[in-house]
This record gives C-alpha cells, structure tokens and sequence, in this order.
C-alpha cells in the first residue's frame, strides 16, 4: 500500500503572505506570554513533554584588514602589535552551528504555563588531543547558551506573571541587538552592542493596558550570577569553576529592567514598538591569603587581606518598527562593564594614590593585582576602583522589497538591508590608570541581505572598526600602543563578510 497521502489526508499548506513584513528588531527578551498548547510540537515524549527543534547551519567567508589576536571575529585592536602588515587574515568559518530545543509541558491548571528552552552551538574551544592536533580548525566543541525553564499563570485578561529558572538573556542590556552578519560577538565585543547570558532566578508581571495602540508594560527583576569577566592566571582553575571573584564577594549580583510597548505603525506586517530601561549591580572581592602577604606587611595582616569593588550600569533602549524603516538603538554607561563586553573590556585598577612603599601581589586566582602600601604610616591595602565606561549603538532597517512593492509571492520578497554605527568607550582617565592601551572604539558597518525562501538567506556585511588608545602621545603614562610596529594613537580594520544561512 502507497503511503503517499490522498486527497482527504493531504496536509494543508500554509497561507502565501499578503504582504511583505516590515523589518522586526531582533527580541532576545520578548514580553508576550508564551500559549498554553501554542507549541506546535515535532515529537513528544512519554512524560508528556511537547518538544519542537530549532537552529540553523552558516558558513561565513571572512578578510580582516588587520586581525592580530587570530580571532575569527573583531575585538577592539591596540591590545597587541600586529606585525609589519597590519596582520590581515583570511577566514572560512563554518562552527556557527547553532542548535537548540524549546519544551511545553501541559499543567493541569488551565491558566498555567511551563516552557523550557536548551541551546548550544558549536563555538566552544578548538580541541588538543592526539586524534584531533593536526585537525584542530575542523573540531570546535559545543558549548551551553540557553538552559531554563519557565512558569507562566494568567491572572485575569489584563494581568500574567512568570518566573524564570536557568541560565537565559541577561535584562541588563540584551533587549536590543542589532542584526548583523557576525553574530558571534553580534557585532564586535567592544564596539557598542553589550549584552550577555547568565545563570539567575527571573520573574515579572505583564499588564495589557489595550487602548488603540495596545499599550503594555512589563517590568522584570533578577538575581544573577555576580560575573566579572574574571580570568585566572591558571587555566585549570577556569577550566574547573569558571571565574570566583564575583561569588567571593558573598552575595548575588542583581538586574532588573522595564519595558513599554505598543503598536507604533498598524500597518499590516509590523510589529510594536518597544522602550526598554534596564540596570545591574554587582560586587566582587580579591582575596590574598596570609601565606601571599609582603613580609614587610604580615603583622598588619596576619589572616591576610580583602579589597572589593562593584559593578553599577543602566540603559536605555529603543525599537521602533514602522512600514518604511525600523530604527533600534542603545545607550549603556556604567561602571565595570568587562563582563557584559564593555568598557573597553576593562574591569578595575589599583589606586595608589598617596601611598608609599607599595608592593604588589597576586589575588588568590590571580586574576587580578593586589597591592600593599603605607598611607600615612599605617599599613593599607589600595583600594580597587571600577573603570567607567558607557556608549551604544544606532542601526536603521530597510524593507527594500517592500519599499519597491515587490510580489509577496515572488523571488524578490526578502531583500533587507542595514545600517550600523556603535561606539564604546572607557572613561579616559580611568582607561589610564588601569592599562595604556584602547581606550574608546567604534564601528561603521552595513550589510544587505537576500532570504531565498523560508529556509536559505544570503547576506554580505561590510565594517570599519577602529580603536584609539587612552593615551595621546608616547610620551604619556605608559606611552603609546603599536599598530604595524609604530606608536600608534588610532588603527582600524576593514571587514567583509558572506554568509550563506540554512535556517530550520
């Protein structure tokens, strides 16, 4: 017996669009409720677990004008010389591999619902073993993105309220990101799209306030993992727990943010529009043990020696859909940004400002420099002072297809186009203080992009990014950086990028 469908069991295929949508801001953090039984599942398991795969498949050709770290994705230069050329490279990367599980399980409670999300891609570490040294570019290793689960309950048709478990979208920074090519970094680490992802414990409340323009608010609030960014000066150690500064400090890291939205333009295909304020704070703490304390200064501090300081930052945020353009944009400033990819990647410096017979020690991590002076005679530890840094980013979107009223239904439906300019910086003197290296970059960049059909997107990105040390001259604290051998203020690297995308 065939087992081709008939007539009566054909299944139904879905709608050709009326319209060409607008373009959609990329949501990490959406607020709208997940459905109850909204999961249309591609397997189900024996517990009752509604489970439907996700991910996509890109293969990207890459030049980098100047790339000196080896990185297959743009950080802020200045950090290391480049060689006589400017270390231009070639990439083939095919490790943005991306996979990933959404879950539903159907409570009894019909205005309950349980969701869940598992996602990982294949940008982890290259491996070192015998089987793989000489094909170490061809083994990159899985690594965790999103784990969580979620509890969403409908109080009444204006009101529902979730709370979160796992690691997700941190709501410091990460509601809006552009749409870029290289997503690795969704645009460069260090040049104005912060965002991260963090183990934490979420909950917050939505109220539709309808109205015509369906206004809703939703504020959310978090206590996180406190992370800095914290690199042991021993791998096994990171290898083994990752970073400790922000768990020595003894007390969670917490984030919060509010977002309001409502329907900007209610033409057909675009979505609402959203503002978006969000915050962090968290502390960390160094601590030297007793048996690390400078001789001169063991009687001061016979148990050895603590010295903390804190993270603080907020932002602002803004997604703005309409039919002939979609802007999104942000703000961040703060203090210690490292973790969420800001501030120069900049954490703390030592101030030694009035102190005298200063020696300098290792943290129990060695991750960061302690140091031991005499401030008036008496025995201190200088404190450590957070560097300030803020910046943003501002990127235009353009429906082309739909600008030149291209058929819905045809091969010219899902041409897009977008412009990007960002910024981040470290506050000078602070950038000063803590290494003579960059102190600010920014990038400007464009890409335009073809989507084939529902599952294959074509896309071509160029960007100029450039890094300007903290220091203006050699002959400033610590002198000038090299670019291409020479003392240099300012470098830059020209990108081009093609990626080829299977979406599934």
């Amino acid at each position: 017996m065939s087992s081709t469908p008939g007539p009566s069991t054909a299944l139904p295929k879905p709608p050709a669009p009326s319209v060409i949508a607008a373009v959609a801001p990329i949501r990490l953090l959406p607020i709208e409720a997940p459905q109850r039984e909204g999961l249309i599942p591609d397997l189900k398991l024996g517990s009752g677990a509604r489970i439907k795969p996700y991910g996509y498949f890109k293969t990207s050709v890459i030049h980098d004008s100047s790339s000196p770290g080896g990185n297959d994705f743009p950080l802020p230069l200045l950090a290391a010389d480049t060689g006589p050329n400017g270390s231009p490279e070639f990439h083939l990367k095919a490790r943005a591999l991306r996979l990933g599980v959404n879950f539903e399980w159907l409570d009894p409670a019909p205005k309950t619902t349980i969701t869940g999300r598992l996602e990982l891609d294949f940008e982890g570490d290259f491996t070192r073993v015998n089987n793989r040294n000489v094909s170490s570019i061809r083994s990159s290793q899985p690594s965790l993105r999103l784990a969580w689960a979620r509890i969403d309950r409908r109080f009444n048709d204006k009101v529902t309220g979730y709370a979160l478990f796992g690691q997700d979208w941190s709501p410091f920074a990460s509601s809006t990101l552009p749409n870029m090519i290289e997503n690795t970094n969704f645009g460069g680490i260090g040049y104005g799209a912060i965002y991260q992802r963090v183990p934490q414990v979420r909950a917050g409340f939505n109220y539709n306030l309808g109205g015509e323009r369906s206004w809703k608010i939703q504020p959310e609030f978090a206590v996180v993992f406190p992370a800095f960014g914290d690199l042991p000066t021993n791998v096994a150690d990171q290898l083994g727990f990752g970073e400790r500064q922000g768990a020595d400090s003894d007390r969670p890291g917490v984030q919060g943010r509010v977002v309001l939205q409502w329907q900007l333009d209610k033409a057909d295909g675009v979505v609402p529009a959203e503002f978006i304020v969000s915050y962090e704070h968290a502390r960390r703490t160094a601590i030297v043990l007793a048996a690390s304390v400078p001789a001169q200064f063991s009687s001061a501090f016979k148990g050895g020696a603590e010295v903390s300081s804190n993270s603080d930052a907020y932002s602002a945020e803004l997604q703005l859909p309409t039919r002939f353009m979609t802007l999104s944009g942000k703000y961040y400033s703060g203090s210690d940004l490292r973790f969420f990819l800001g501030g120069q990647l900049l954490s703390n410096f030592n101030d030694t400002a009035g102190l005298t017979s200063t020696v300098s020690v290792p943290s129990i991590d060695g991750a960061s420099t302690v140091v031991f002076g005499l401030l008036n005679g008496v025995p201190v530890v200088a404190p450590q002072r957070p560097v300030r840094g803020q910046g943003g980013f501002v990127q235009l979107g353009f429906p082309l297809s739909r600008l030149v009223n291209a058929d819905p239904k045809g091969r010219n439906a899902g041409w897009t186009a977008y412009l990007y300019y960002g910024f981040d910086e470290a506050l000078q003197r602070d950038a000063r203080r803590s290494a003579p290296v960059h102190g600010r970059s920014d990038l400007f960049s464009g890409n335009i992009q073809y989507k084939l059909n529902s599952w294959v997107t074509f896309a071509l990105e160029e960007g100029y990014y450039r890094t300007r040390a903290a220091n203006r001259s050699e002959f400033d604290f610590g002198g000038l950086p090299l670019f291409r051998g020479v003392p240099s203020y300012t470098s830059h690297n020209v990108r081009s990028e093609f990626a080829t995308i299977f979406t599934f």
